[in-house]
Order: structure tokens, then C-alpha cells, then sequence
């Protein structure tokens, strides 16, 4: 009986010290900081995410996860509440995302600042303020996954339309006009051997064309300057041709007159010429006179 009894006090002992230093433990660890509360609305999945989890401020810890609810004044939205420490940075321009831990799986909150609104950002228990939850990066990789694979989807399905039957024949008939072309195309360097020949022919030939054509340009260029010269060939006609100038003027003035006066007495002379042919006897007893006219002394009317 007395075995027993030690043992039993033994036993006693031992769970007394264990739950002593249970005790202690959890006296020793328990959180005595004061955080601040906050609010963190999303519609994402958080996955991973349990109450006690690390939030962090730009890698450094901060708080725990409090509790994670459903919003009861919006359907599908979630609450995740959070505790960080009095001097934590929180603007109203701060936001979280979810960070993972390795290949664990558990998630944290990551806090960040955009810089957007730097106004600090109250919050108390009798009005906790609301932090944005914004997608991390697993949630944009799911996102866009989901897009590469339907384009990788969309991709496989022309791709198999490219490679049907009658498209294999077009492709196949397609690089059989290649080969042609290629086969057709293999005597052309041989030709162009002899052509390739003679270029350095053609090249010293037209060298020597455009040296031609430099030497002509220079002299039009010098053939220019003489004709502008003060004492050229072109400013001499200038000078004959006012003169012509000139001369026609004076002699629209002083020899046409001339030439009018010398065509009338012209006229007088060849019509005294012809008197004398008819009647020489006028040099002696003069001209006929003139018969009168209508109402002077001797008319007389035709036909009387």
C-alpha cells in the first residue's frame, strides 16, 4: 500500500509541475500589446489565411489576424480583422494583399502604401476603418492563368484546323512550288557570272561619263559667268539693239513723213506726165480748162 501511495503522489506531482509550467509558458507568451483595429474588405478568395496570422508592413511584422467573418451588410464580401501596433503607417491610401509562406501554403497580410493619399488613416473599436484587400500575386497568376490557358486553348484548336486534311495538301502542294522555285533559281549564279564580269567594265565607263559630265557642267558653269559679264557677247546685243531701237524711232519720225510727201509729188509727176503724152500742145497753149459745172455760165446737161 505504501508503494501505491508514493506512486500515486509521484504522479500527482509530476501533472501538478506540468500544469504549472503550462501555465507559466502561456503567462509568459501571451500578447500584452496594445494594437490598433482594422478592417481588410475583399471579395477574393483567402485561401491560407487563419485567425493569428502574420501582418506585415513592407516586410516587417506588425500584427495578427484577428478573425475573418463575412460582411453581413454585403453579401459575398469578406471582413478580415487585424491588430498592428500604434505606430504602423496607415494612410488611406494604404492596401493589403496576401503573401504565402514558402510551399506551407499559410498566408499573411501584406501591407503596402501606393503614396496616392497621405492623410493617416484613424481607427478605433467604436469605428474600425477599412483597408482595402487588393488581388496578391497568386490571385493574378490564377487570374491569368485562366487566360493563357484559354488562349493556349484557342491556339490548339487553329492550330488542329491548320493541319486538317485539305489544308496538309495545300501546305504540301505549297512547298512543292517552293522546291521548283529553288531549282529554278539554282542556274541563275552561273549566269550572272559573266554579267558580274563585266562590271567593273561598266563601273570604269560610267566613271569616266560622269567625269564628262563634271568637265561639261564646268564649263556651262565658266560659258554662264562670260554671258554675264559686263563686256559679253549678250550685253553687246543689248546695246545693238537699243541702238536699232533707237534708230527705228528717229526714222518713224523723220523719214516716213519724207517718204509720204515724195509719194505724193510722185503722183503729181506721173499724172503730168501723162497730160503731156496725150496732148503735147498744152506746153504751148496750156491745159484744157476745166468745163464748168451745174448752175456756172456754158454747162450743159448730158445727153443735149
Amino acid at each position: 500500500m505504501e508503494n501505491k501511495a508514493h506512486a500515486i503522489i509521484a504522479g500527482i506531482f509530476t501533472i501538478a509541475m506540468v500544469a504549472a509550467a503550462v501555465v507559466v509558458a502561456v503567462w509568459f507568451n501571451r500578447d500584452t500589446e496594445t494594437r490598433v483595429p482594422y478592417q481588410l474588405a475583399t471579395t477574393l478568395s483567402v485561401t491560407g489565411l487563419y485567425p493569428q496570422a502574420t501582418v506585415r508592413y513592407r516586410g516587417l511584422d506588425v500584427g495578427r489576424v484577428d478573425d475573418i467573418t463575412f460582411d453581413p451588410q454585403k453579401p459575398g464580401q469578406i471582413l478580415v480583422h487585424i491588430g498592428v501596433r500604434p505606430d504602423t503607417p496607415i494612410t488611406r491610401s494604404t492596401f493589403g494583399t496576401l503573401g504565402y509562406q514558402g510551399v506551407t501554403g499559410l498566408a499573411y497580410v501584406e501591407l503596402d502604401d501606393d503614396g496616392s493619399n497621405p492623410a493617416p488613416l484613424p481607427s478605433g473599436k467604436e469605428r474600425v476603418a477599412r483597408i482595402e484587400l487588393r488581388p496578391g500575386l497568386l490571385q493574378k497568376l490564377q487570374t491569368e492563368g485562366l487566360a493563357i490557358m484559354m488562349q493556349t486553348e484557342e491556339l490548339t484548336r487553329r492550330f488542329n484546323a491548320l493541319l486538317a486534311p485539305a489544308n496538309q495538301q495545300a501546305i504540301l502542294s505549297m512547298l512543292d512550288n517552293i522546291n521548283r522555285a529553288a531549282a529554278a533559281f539554282q542556274p541563275l549564279p552561273g549566269q550572272l557570272e559573266s554579267t558580274l564580269a563585266r562590271m567593273p567594265a561598266v563601273v570604269s565607263e560610267a566613271q569616266r561619263s560622269l567625269a564628262a559630265l563634271n568637265r561639261l557642267a564646268r564649263n556651262a558653269d565658266a560659258l554662264a559667268a562670260d554671258l554675264r559679264a559686263p563686256d559679253s557677247a549678250i550685253a553687246r546685243l543689248g546695246v545693238a539693239a537699243d541702238r536699232v531701237d533707237t534708230l527705228a524711232d528717229r526714222f518713224a519720225r523723220e523719214v516716213l513723213p519724207l517718204t509720204s510727201d515724195v509719194r505724193s509729188s510722185l503722183r503729181v509727176l506721173n499724172r503730168t506726165l501723162s497730160d503731156l503724152n496725150e496732148r503735147p500742145q498744152s506746153i504751148l497753149f496750156g491745159g484744157p480748162g476745166i468745163p464748168p459745172g451745174p448752175g456756172e455760165p456754158g454747162y450743159a446737161a448730158p445727153g443735149r
